[in-house]
């Protein structure tokens, strides 16, 4: 993927997109066949090659040579996401004032209005993408670097509260360098004034999708622009509260390169998913659609109504082959890198999985993967632990031993899920919490113990699925479950066997006893009534039986949503919370 590079020189860039967004104007036929004009070429401030400003455009304002994001005036970036004609503007009759009577301002405002032709800096109204009715906000850079004045506040506002009035989602495509010094402390009300509106329209239940593009910073980052259920961020872009060039000199300290980009926010927890231009229409399509309001839990498609799972001839000798395995062994099976896992069944259950990243707080552990899908047209939240395929992988995954920020992140989905309405699914393969010093002084003990107070007490079904090792806390973390249901060769244990041996018995090296008499096994904890359910392997949990594997769990998975259907969902947690009050 090729990401913007950041041109330093603003005056460089504003005269770019002046030239690339000037009107085309296409030579009138004549009778004659003049010879054909050289195409009209500008260059790119980033990497300095003559491009072809046609190709530009189609190329949605992105430097063909370099990957350069270019900002976009606020009706080409409508033109761009909405369905031609669809959009309507909202309160284009509010004008700006001068509430500090700061001089000269009305002068600066008025000779920004003529050269834009925009009455403000954000442009907001009505619109549908691809048939999705949606509330749609642009806030465009040229009207004074895109700050937010009480004008700017005001028209997000009103627009929050009639989609909240209307029932409609919102989308705000975010480009600012704050608050307006001009409006000082007025500039600075705005921040709360929006937050507030899109706190009671998350309370209505509604959808709030930001997208940062390039640059997003001051306050506007620190209030509507990261209050989103899904925060989506262009390559490249600058998001951050303070300024790289604010904090520099305030602090003196030298910035690493990429500081405070979309790829740097991702990775500390901050951005959902980054999306290139191209792509925006249909991801934000995509998201709309399965945000739609539905009843019950079983909205399947009609369509694709065949839940046969039964197995293949050759899926069905396998499993009469397969021996019976000991406690040990099941442990051994358990851990085989080859073994299925989350990513695996996710791919082959559900369809059209969009994968979102990020705690909120500190980072986006790779541990978790979760994100939103259709289980045969019912959206879905889908959770699990991915441990890796190989040693480079594996290493990259933390072995899928989470961190606590892998655990709030997938508390933040499931708590998404709950507002949406969705069922929650979470597949399970970890040998535990990871133990790092650094788990421990990012809150590890806090995190479990916050994921099985909320769980407890969420009002969707929960369906929790132990794949491989269950390892102790760090496993139950994602298994407060209405129901749980284990592999046949999977494990759920106190701890492992070998540390269970070494603190019993002060010798590891018992870890085969220790298993056989732990009470480990998808039998023995079905005879405990700790499980509901044990799924086939098909003589191991291998890509051979892929597909045997997950028909099986997808056909059980919607029997299982079936039964949740009609329930309310104070049913659902009172239901969760007998299940464990019994043990």
């Amino acid at each position: 993927m090729k990401f913007m590079k950041l041109v330093k020189n603003e005056k460089n860039q504003e005269e770019f997109v002046r030239q690339v967004e000037a009107k085309i104007e296409e030579p009138s036929p004549t009778g004659n066949q003049p010879a054909p004009e050289k195409p009209e070429t500008i260059k790119c401030p980033s990497c300095g090659r003559e491009l072809i400003r046609k190709t530009v455009v189609k190329k949605k304002y992105v430097c063909y040579e370099c990957g350069y994001y270019f900002r976009v005036r606020a009706k080409n970036r409508i033109r761009m996401v909405t369905d031609a004609q669809s959009f309507t503007p909202w309160f284009e009759e509010l004008l700006t004032e001068n509430p500090l009577n700061f001089p000269e301002y009305e002068e600066k405002i008025a000779a920004t209005r003529e050269k834009t032709g925009l009455s403000e800096g954000v442009t907001i109204g009505l619109c549908s993408i691809y048939g999705e009715k949606t509330v749609l906000g642009v806030i465009d850079s040229r009207f004074l670097m895109g700050s937010m004045g009480h004008v700017v506040g005001e028209k997000i506002t009103r627009a929050v509260e009639r989609a909240t009035e209307e029932k409609l989602p919102v989308i705000l495509f975010c480009c600012s360098g704050g608050a307006r010094m001009q409006e000082g402390i007025v500039s600075l009300m705005q921040m709360a004034k929006t937050s507030a509106a899109l706190k009671r329209h998350s309370d209505a239940g509604l959808l709030y999708v930001p997208v940062l593009t390039d640059p997003t910073t001051g306050g506007v980052t620190a209030s509507f622009a990261m209050l989103g259920d899904i925060i989506l961020a262009e390559p490249g872009a600058l998001i951050g509260f303070a300024g790289p060039r604010v904090i520099e000199q305030t602090i003196g300290e030298k910035l690493p390169e990429g500081f405070q980009r979309a790829e740097f926010q991702m990775e500390h927890g901050f951005v959902d998913a980054i999306v290139e231009r191209e792509n925006l229409k249909m991801t934000l399509y995509r998201i709309l659609k399965m945000h739609h309001a539905m009843k019950g839990y079983a909205n399947f498609d009609p369509l694709r109504a065949d839940d046969s799972y039964e197995p293949t001839e050759l899926m069905k000798e396998r499993q009469a082959k397969s021996r019976e395995m000991k406690a040990w062994e099941k442990v051994k099976a358990a851990r085989q890198t080859n073994r299925l896992s989350s990513v695996d069944y996710i791919g082959a259950i559900f369809d059209d999985f969009m994968e979102f990243h990020g705690d909120r707080y500190f980072r986006d552990d790779p541990a978790i993967v979760g994100g939103i899908a259709y289980l045969d047209g019912q959206p879905v939240t889908v959770i699990g632990v991915y441990k890796g395929k190989d040693m480079k992988d594996c290493m990259n995954h933390n072995y899928g031993m989470p961190s606590p920020e892998g655990y709030r992140k997938a508390l933040r989905l499931m708590k998404q899920a709950e507002k949406f309405n969705r069922p929650i699914i979470t597949f399970v393969n970890t040998s535990g919490a990871y133990p790092g010093m650094e788990a421990e002084e990012n809150g590890q003990g806090e995190a479990i113990a916050r994921n099985l107070y909320e769980m407890s007490a969420l009002e969707v079904p929960i369906l929790s699925l132990m794949i491989g090792e269950g390892g102790s806390g760090g496993a139950l973390a994602l298994a407060v479950g209405n129901e749980v249901w284990m592999m046949e060769n999977a494990t759920y244990s106190i701890l492992s066997p070998e540390g269970f041996a070494s603190i019993l018995w002060k010798d590891g090296k018992r870890a085969k006893e220790a298993a056989g008499i732990m009470k480990i096994t998808a039998e023995d904890l079905k005879e405990l009534h700790i499980i509901e359910e044990i799924i086939p392997e098909y003589g191991e949990a291998d890509e051979a039986a892929l597909t045997s594997i997950a028909n099986y769990m997808k056909g059980h998975m919607k029997e299982f949503l079936k039964r949740q259907d009609n329930k309310t969902g104070k049913e659902l947690a009172q239901e969760r919370y007998n299940r464990f009050r019994v043990f």
